[in-house]
C-alpha cells in the first residue's frame, strides 16, 4: 500500500516564495527531477529539481555544506551527471530518502536555506534536455474509449478486437526522435493511399494529430519477469507525452503490423518527471465495468483494485500562427482524467515483463491515448473530428480538421484533492513546421 509522510504534509511552505503560490505546478510537496543548463550556455546539462519558478541545481548543492549535500552524494554516483538514469536505477528507498533530503532543505525554517540560495536558478533562464537517456520506447494503448473511437473509424465493423479487454496492447516505438517541450519538428512526408485512387502517393501528411499520452519513466530493471504486486517499485515517475501522429500514412501502413511511420516522426515529452511518491496522494481505486473480463491473476492484486489509478487531470489547448501574431492564449481543445485507464501503469510493468523482457532504468512508456468517456475528453484530434467528417470551431474563429502549419499544441496536467496540496507536471508544448 502507498504510504503519505512527510513531503506530503499540505501546510509545508518553502523559503522559495513562489512554490507557495496556490496554482504553482512545483509547491514543495511536488519537487520533480529535470536535466537543464542555463539558456546559451555551453557547459554540460545537470540535474535539477523544480521548486515553485526555480530550479534547485543539485551539483552546485552537492558542494555546499549543507545537510542536503550529504542526501546527494550518497543518491548519485556522480552529482554532476547529466541525465537521471543512475538515480532511477537506485531503486524507491534511494528516491524517496533523497526526495525526503530535499523537502526538509527546501522547507521553511531550513538550517540549509542560505548555504542553497546560491544553487537556485530561474526556470525562466533555463533550457531543458531529455530527463533520461531512453534506451526503450513502449507505447501502450490503455484508453479503452480511444481504442473504441478510434476502431469505429478504421473497423467499422469490429472496432474494439476481442484481445483489448484481455491483454494490454502495446507496440515498440522509436526513442531517437523523442524531443523535450518546446521543440519544432517537420510534418512528416510518407506513403499514403488518397481516397478513390489505384496506387498510393509520396507526400506530406494532410492528416497530422496529436496524441494526448501520460509518459511513465522506469526506474529499477529487472532480469525475470515483475510481479504485479511489486510492479510500482519498478516506476521512477510520470510525464507527459505527445505521440504525434500521421493519420493518412497509419491507414495505409497499419495492417498487418501496426503503427510505423505513422508515428516515429516525433515524440514530445515534458521535461520534469514527478515522482511516483509525490503522486501518492492523488491514487485512486480501479475496477473494471460490471460484464467485462477480469485481469488474469498475473495483472491483478488488492492494491491494484484499491489505489492503481492516478486522478491526474489532463487538458490539451491549440495555438495557431494567427492567434500567436495576435499574442492570443492557447485555445482549449479538450480535458479529461488520467483515472479512466484501462489499464494501471503497474499492468503495464507485469505485463511487458511477463514473457522475459528486461527493462532499464530510463525505458519509457505511453500510456496510449488518454480519452475520457465523453466526447469533450477526447484524447486526440481525430476523435473530436470525427474522423474529419465534422471540424470543430476555435476561439478565434478558426476551424481545424486536423494540424495545420505553424500550430503548437500545449498539454498542461495536474492533480488536485480536498486534504492534499496541488501539484502539477508544467507543460508539453511542440509546433508543427512546414514538411521539408
Amino acid at each position: 500500500m502507498t504510504t503519505l509522510n512527510e513531503t506530503h504534509d499540505p501546510s509545508l511552505l518553502s523559503w522559495v516564495a513562489s512554490a507557495n503560490a496556490l496554482d504553482t505546478d512545483f509547491p514543495i510537496q511536488n519537487l520533480p527531477f529535470g536535466v537543464f543548463r542555463k539558456r546559451e550556455a555551453t557547459d554540460a546539462f545537470r540535474i535539477g529539481v523544480a521548486i515553485g519558478e526555480a530550479v534547485l541545481d543539485l551539483a552546485a548543492a552537492s558542494k555546499t555544506s549543507s545537510a542536503l549535500a550529504e542526501a546527494i552524494v550518497a543518491a548519485l554516483d556522480d552529482p554532476a551527471a547529466t541525465t537521471l538514469n543512475g538515480l532511477m536505477g537506485k531503486g524507491p528507498a534511494v528516491w524517496s530518502a533523497l526526495r525526503l533530503a530535499l523537502s526538509r532543505a527546501l522547507r521553511n525554517g531550513s538550517a540549509d536555506a542560505s548555504a542553497l540560495e546560491s544553487c537556485i536558478v530561474s526556470q525562466a533562464d533555463v533550457e531543458m534536455a531529455l530527463p533520461a537517456r531512453i534506451g526503450d520506447y513502449t507505447d501502450f494503448y490503455a484508453s479503452v474509449f480511444h481504442a473504441t473511437n478510434i476502431g469505429k473509424l478504421f473497423r467499422p465493423d469490429a472496432p474494439l478486437l476481442p484481445n483489448y479487454k484481455w491483454v494490454p496492447i502495446g507496440y515498440h516505438g522509436r526513442s531517437s526522435t523523442i524531443g523535450v517541450s518546446g521543440e519544432s519538428f517537420h510534418r512528416p512526408v510518407g506513403q499514403t493511399m488518397p481516397p478513390g485512387a489505384d496506387t498510393p502517393s509520396v507526400g506530406p501528411s494532410k492528416r497530422l494529430d496529436y496524441e494526448f499520452e501520460v509518459g511513465i519513466f522506469i526506474g529499477g530493471g529487472n532480469d525475470r519477469p515483475i510481479p504485479i504486486a511489486s510492479a510500482d517499485d519498478h516506476v521512477f515517475g510520470l510525464c507527459l507525452l505527445n505521440d504525434w501522429s500521421a493519420r493518412d500514412i497509419q491507414a495505409w501502413e497499419y495492417q498487418p503490423l501496426g503503427p510505423f511511420l505513422a508515428k516515429n516522426f516525433a515524440s514530445t515529452l515534458s521535461p520534469w518527471i514527478v515522482t511516483a511518491e509525490a503522486l501518492a496522494p492523488f491514487r485512486t481505486t480501479w475496477q473494471r465495468a460490471d460484464g467485462d473480463p477480469q485481469p488474469l491473476p498475473y495483472l491483478d492484486a488488492p492494491t491494484v483494485r484499491e489505489e492503481g489509478a492516478f486522478d491526474i487531470q489532463l487538458e490539451a489547448s491549440l495555438s495557431t500562427a494567427r492567434s500567436d501574431a495576435a499574442h492570443a492564449p492557447a485555445m482549449k481543445l479538450t480535458r479529461t482524467s488520467f483515472r479512466h485507464s484501462y489499464w494501471t501503469v503497474g499492468q503495464m510493468v507485469a505485463h511487458h515483463t511477463i514473457n522475459g523482457c528486461r527493462l532499464m532504468p530510463g525505458d519509457l512508456f505511453g500510456s496510449g491515448t488518454a480519452s475520457g468517456p465523453t466526447a469533450s475528453e477526447a484524447g486526440a484530434l481525430i476523435e473530436l473530428v470525427d474522423g474529419g467528417k465534422k471540424p470543430i470551431t476555435l476561439a478565434n474563429g478558426e476551424t481545424r480538421t486536423f494540424l495545420e502549419d505553424g500550430d503548437t499544441v500545449v498539454f498542461r496536467a495536474w492533480c488536485e484533492r480536498s486534504g492534499a496540496r496541488r501539484i502539477g507536471f508544467g507543460e508539453c508544448r511542440g509546433t508543427v513546421l512546414p514538411a521539408r
